[in-house]
């Protein structure tokens, strides 16, 4: 498991390594704009909706059987 999972991660590190100028700088795009997208979009415009207005975990489930239900 230790020994497959060392194989992968040396596998992407060489690969990057062996990348050209360019292709390293698109890369650091890709991940630049990934962040933003997962992490940083997701706290403004996707709030908890259900923690925020069902503060017990009884009460979320009710509600999401409910809408299930009536959907």
């Amino acid at each position: 498991m230790i020994r497959t999972l060392r194989k992968i991660i040396s596998f992407y590190y060489d690969g990057f390594m062996t990348l050209s100028y360019w292709g390293k700088k698109v890369w650091i795009i890709i991940i630049i704009k990934l962040f933003i997208i997962f992490f940083v979009l997701k706290l403004f415009f996707f709030p908890d909706f259900l923690k925020k207005n069902f503060p017990d975990r009884n009460a979320r489930s009710n509600y999401i059987v409910e809408k299930l239900i009536t959907k």
